[in-house]
């Protein structure tokens, strides 16, 4: 099954995430099919702290692809944020 979840990258003490499209069997940091976007948790100030293309993000899910619960929780306070 294809999922959409984080991978951890970045430094000690300074996480960053990638959005990516996997098989669920795969590793957290392992292979994956796509990049889809970001997650900085530590952003500050102007810095971008998500991002996620939302057309292939739509794509992912016409063809069966679950959301982890994280994700799912990211994308729905950007929609929010967005229609506010």
């Amino acid at each position: 099954m294809v999922v959409i979840r984080l991978s951890r990258a970045g430094a000690k003490k300074r996480p960053f995430f990638n959005i990516v499209a996997t098989d669920s069997r795969n590793r957290r940091d392992g292979r994956f099919i796509e990049r889809l976007g970001f997650y900085n948790p530590v952003a500050s100030g102007k810095d971008e702290s998500f991002r996620i293309a939302q057309d292939r993000l739509a794509h992912w899910q016409g063809v069966g692809a679950q959301l982890s619960p994280t994700v799912e929780r990211l994308v729905n306070q950007s929609g929010k944020k967005a229609a506010a």
